[in-house]
């Protein structure tokens, strides 16, 4: 199959430096939805717009805030109707409301309701990281119409390897451009779940200089990471290896096989779509589209990876997958850790 040649992978969401420019700039706006994997920008952006809201400092007749699974809408319309008291601003934080789900009344009431918001009131509503707005929906377009949908996405190579060198610095310490992309790799590049992680790192290593040592001793790899090692290891016919990276995996009670089966059949799907790629003679940004990845250090690897497995491996280890999971979620007589080293043994099969 032949894959017609794009452009580099276009960024998603919003850049937070540019978010909070126009917030300084344009001041704050009536109304806001904040969603996007990367909570910690979320919060961060958050801060920076009540802050601008309420420079004087909330009071209980300026600030309100709902749980959004319980939220009556009549609540949140007296909230918006009050007038603010002893600030210029009333600023509203409702967290968790999925507009989604909304029945067909309720999201009448809704639309209506944000469509009213006074100029002297702020309504900010800030979402789980599984939310994305269904663009289908009216209570979706009405949002879009009336406010600022701010979606913090995953940041980009070049950013997010800039803010892992100042969390360092503050610990006075420094770590070099391939060991900062490594501890992005491990983690999964989401900012919450790297700052304790860095702290750990810090904290550990003696000298001012952090180490790929430092960071290996201390730092809690997630499961992509590990398949993509255990990848590797198969990739150089190294298949003890890779069962204790297997090993390492199952000490974690919530790593099942079933669960790992996913990951791994993941990585074998990233595998096949790059030796494609690589065949039609697609570049890194292509690859990055194609197999949804986000820093193209990744995807570089992924393809060095890729040229080590024949096609016909990949093919077949992917359709595996697939067999496998139907077996481990519909057969109870199924040995699911047996079947899931078969699997990996079988990607090792043939390779050059």
């Amino acid at each position: 199959m032949a894959y017609q040649k794009k452009g580099k992978q276009k960024e998603t969401g919003v850049r937070y430096k540019d978010a909070v420019l126009a917030l300084k700039q344009q001041g704050p706006q009536r109304l806001y939805v904040l969603y996007g994997v990367e909570d910690y920008l979320r919060e961060q952006f958050l801060g920076q717009l009540k802050a601008a809201c309420l420079p004087e400092g909330e009071s209980e007749f300026s600030f309100h805030r709902f749980d959004g699974a319980s939220l009556e809408l009549q609540t949140l319309a007296d909230a918006i109707d009050a007038m603010p008291f002893l600030t210029e601003r009333s600023f509203i934080e409702v967290r968790g409301l999925d507009t989604n789900k909304f029945p067909e009344e309720e999201a009448a009431r809704f639309v209506s309701l944000i469509s009213d918001i006074p100029d002297y009131c702020t309504v900010a509503l800030v979402m789980g990281t599984e939310f994305t707005p269904d663009g289908r929906l009216k209570v979706t377009k009405a949002l879009k119409k009336q406010g600022e949908l701010l979606e913090f996405a995953a940041q980009g190579d070049d950013d997010l390897i800039r803010w892992v060198a100042k969390r360092f610095a503050a610990w006075e310490k420094r770590i070099t451009v391939p060991d900062a992309k490594y501890l992005i790799m491990i983690t999964g590049g989401l900012m919450n779940r790297m700052i304790p992680e860095i702290d750990k790192i810090s904290a550990f290593a003696k000298d001012n200089v952090i180490t790929r040592a430092d960071i290996d001793a201390v730092t809690e790899k997630v499961p992509d990471a590990v398949v993509f090692e255990m990848t590797d290891l198969l990739a150089a016919g190294d298949a003890d290896g890779a069962m204790v990276k297997l090993s390492e995996l199952l000490t974690d009670k919530n790593n099942v096989p079933v669960m790992l089966l996913a990951v791994v059949g993941q990585q074998l799907r990233r595998l096949y779509a790059a030796k494609v790629a690589a065949s039609e003679h697609m570049s890194v940004g292509d690859v990055m589209e194609l197999c949804g990845l986000r820093f193209d250090f990744i995807a570089q690897k992924l393809l060095q990876q890729a040229r080590r497995f024949p096609l016909e491996v990949l093919e077949r280890s992917v359709v595996r997958c697939a067999e496998a999971d139907y077996a481990m979620k519909h057969d109870n007589a199924v040995d699911d850790l047996g079947l899931l080293q078969e699997i990996l043994l079988g990607v090792m099969v043939g390779v050059r």
